[in-house]
């Protein structure tokens, strides 16, 4: 399954994915169009289960989350479905993300979270990029000149973190009384 942005929503029919939106997208229900930010609200409390999205620096990602299966967009019975996923903040109810998805109709809903999830270390990873390569310090002025130099820059990312792990690896090999930290 897939993580990404809310673009077009083009060709993403037969694809697993989970795609953030924003609380205004749209869904069909009930015969109308509502904002999914709308849904949310009305959801009942039964309706949020908490849920890890993964490991953060302080341990655990606990949210609430609840799911709703969209309807078929065709007659036909399929082996797929789609939902929407709605993350919310324990500490701030308020503070909520909304998520697109789509996959086998026998998926579960931690399975969508920790997909949803798993977008956390790639952001993290792209903020890393940041600051080590300067992925961010490009001036290009046409697509092929950018897609070289993010490909070179993240190349290079990759090859440090390889590197960073190999060393730490070896140093806990060779004194296993000292953690070092990855």
């Amino acid at each position: 399954m897939d993580t990404m942005n809310c673009a077009s929503g083009e060709g993403v029919q037969q694809k697993n994915y989970v795609m953030a939106v924003p609380e205004t997208y749209v869904v069909w229900v009930q015969g109308r169009q509502q904002p999914i930010g709308l849904l949310a609200a009305l959801l009942p409390k039964e309706a949020w289960v908490v849920l890890s999205a993964g490991e953060g620096s302080k341990g655990p990602r606990l949210y609430e989350w609840p799911w709703l299966q969209l309807p078929a967009q065709t007659e036909e019975v399929s082996e797929r479905t789609r939902w929407i996923l709605i993350r919310r903040s324990l500490s701030d109810p308020s503070k909520r993300a909304y998520y697109r998805a789509a996959g086998p109709a026998i998926i579960t809903l931690p399975e969508l979270v920790r997909v949803a999830g798993s977008r956390w270390k790639i952001e993290e990873g792209l903020e890393e990029a940041k600051g080590e390569v300067g992925l961010d310090h490009y001036e290009v002025r046409g697509f092929r000149a950018w897609y070289r130099f993010v490909t070179l820059a993240l190349l290079a990312h990759a090859i440090l973190v390889v590197v960073r792990h190999t060393t730490a690896a070896q140093k806990k090999k060779a004194d296993p009384a000292k953690q070092v930290p990855g």
